[in-house]
């Protein structure tokens, strides 16, 4: 959103239809030319699924239905951002900086991570919360590197003007990575490096290749803390696209498709999603006496 400010090269409409991409194109959400209009309705709608604010709801009452396995502290974190959500200083804040407004919306988020791992007891239902993250994670990073692909990554020929700096900062912090990614490669930033950093690091939270591992680690915790045992297609999955991030260079990426690589992992991710369901969420009980 806050390269929306800036007046270079891309459009507003062009960058709107790329955050719209990574939402998943949604059809009444199109450019109507009014970007705050849009964009309150993209945090504040409680009634667009794709809103920060339905988001928000839906996750307060997630937490109403196992109350009894959270912590006083995570309820009463969720209840605040809930609470700021629909309160009418958000929307003030909102129409004065939308900058400072989703920062601050930011920021009850990760506090609300915070206190996650810092008063639950690190069990089964807190292995639950690690997979549905690190499955988010790795699934957003992907959607957001396809995007970007094509635009950044796919012409190594293009000038690289102050615009195309912009842009790849504006990717790079769109997955809180700009100073950590400077700290492994200093501030030149490249489209290969982003790549190669945002799927193939294993020491940073948000890059593809340690989402992977973070999945495969909560599955066998979730079976060590007396959760039922993971299906063999289940690992299998996250196995072998934890062996398509470890032993791959980036250099054999770039040689070969990398859009579709990514769209690969992508797939992987919804069919990753879809065994877990089946497998922890909706299953017969048949199936549990079973195991």
């Amino acid at each position: 959103m806050g390269l929306m400010l800036d007046t270079g090269s891309t459009s507003l409409e062009e960058r709107w239809t790329r955050l719209m991409s990574a939402l998943g194109r949604p059809e009444d959400m199109e450019w109507n030319g009014d970007l705050e209009s849009m964009a309150r309705d993209l945090v504040f709608d409680s009634l667009n699924p794709l809103s920060v604010t339905f988001a928000v709801n839906g996750a307060r009452e997630n937490a109403r239905q196992v109350r009894e396995e959270i912590s006083s502290e995570q309820w009463q974190r969720l209840n605040r951002l809930f609470h700021q959500m629909h309160s009418p200083h958000a929307q003030a804040q909102f129409r004065t900086s939308i900058n400072d407004a989703l920062a601050s919306i930011i920021d009850g988020i990760h506090l609300f991570k915070g206190v996650s791992d810092t008063t639950m007891i690190h069990g089964q239902g807190w292995q639950f919360i690690r997979l549905g993250r690190y499955l988010e994670r790795a699934y957003a990073t992907a959607t957001l590197l396809e995007i970007y692909q094509p635009h950044l990554l796919g012409e190594h020929e293009r000038d690289h003007s102050g615009y195309q700096y912009l842009e790849m900062v504006g990717l790079l912090r769109c997955c809180t990575s700009f100073e950590a990614y400077c700290q492994v490669y200093t501030a030149d930033v490249s489209p290969d490096r982003i790549l190669e950093f945002l799927l193939l690091n294993e020491d940073f939270p948000h890059a593809i290749r340690y989402t992977v591992d973070g999945m495969r680690d909560a599955v066998n915790a979730i079976q060590r803390t007396g959760g039922r045992r993971a299906s063999d297609e289940l690992i299998a999955v996250i196995g072998r696209l934890q062996a398509s991030l470890g032993y791959t260079t980036i250099n054999e990426i770039l040689a070969g498709d990398t859009a579709a690589f990514l769209h690969k992992i992508r797939e992987e991710c919804t069919r990753i999603h879809d065994l877990i369901y089946r497998y922890y969420v909706q299953y017969s009980i048949q199936s549990a006496l079973a195991v």
